[in-house]
C-alpha cells in the first residue's frame, strides 16, 4: 500500500454487489467466499469472480492488518504541516521519495491550502519524534517550516472508503 496515490484513471463502474462486496471486506478481509457470498446475499463463485475484477482493476489495492500503533510501541503519532522552500518539481518529487522512505512516516499527502504537505508520523516517543525531526525534516533544505500537532487522543480511525 505504499506510496499509493490519486492517479488518472477513472472510476471502475460498480454494481449494488459489487458495493456490498467491498464493503464487507473493508470490515473484515480474512472472511471466506463463503461467509461473504451469505453476507453479501450472492454465490460464493460469484463472490470470487467479483473480488479477482475488483483486484485486477485496482480497486482492492491491499489486503493488511491494522494495528494498534500504541501495542506495538509506536505510542506517539503526530501530524506535521510541511511548507517547501521551492516547489520545483524535482525537489518535490524527492521529497516525496523521502517519505515514502521514512519508516516512520504512515501517511503523507500532498494539499493544497495553508501547507504543502500533511505528513502522519507513528514513533515510540517524544525522543523518537526529536530524532525524526533532526533527519527528516531539519537536514532537508527544501523545508522552509513545519508545524507539529501531537495526537492526544484518537477519536476515530477508519481506513475504509464508502462504496
Amino acid at each position: 500500500m505504499t506510496g499509493t496515490q490519486p492517479n488518472s484513471r477513472s472510476a471502475v463502474p460498480l454494481d449494488e454487489l459489487d458495493r456490498r462486496i467491498l464493503a464487507a471486506l473493508q470490515q473484515d478481509n480474512r472472511l471466506s467466499f463463503a461467509e461473504l457470498a451469505e453476507r453479501v446475499a450472492s454465490s460464493a463463485a460469484s463472490c470470487m469472480r467479483r473480488v479477482k475484477r475488483l483486484r485486477d482493476a485496482g480497486v482492492i489495492i491491499a489486503d493488511v492488518s491494522i494495528l494498534d500503533p500504541v501495542a506495538v510501541g509506536k505510542s506517539l503519532t503526530a501530524v506535521i504541516n510541511i511548507d517547501l522552500e521551492a516547489e520545483q518539481r524535482d525537489l518535490v518529487d524527492a521529497f516525496k521519495r523521502q517519505m515514502r522512505a521514512a519508516p516512520e512516516v504512515t501517511q503523507c499527502y500532498m494539499v493544497t491550502g495553508g501547507a504543502d504537505f500533511v505528513v502522519i508520523v507513528n514513533v515510540e516517543d517524544i525522543d523518537a519524534y526529536e530524532a525524526f525531526t533532526r533527519k527528516r525534516l531539519y537536514s532537508n533544505p527544501n523545508i522552509r517550516k513545519f508545524r507539529s500537532m501531537i495526537m492526544l487522543d484518537r477519536v476515530k480511525f477508519e481506513p475504509r472508503v464508502a462504496v
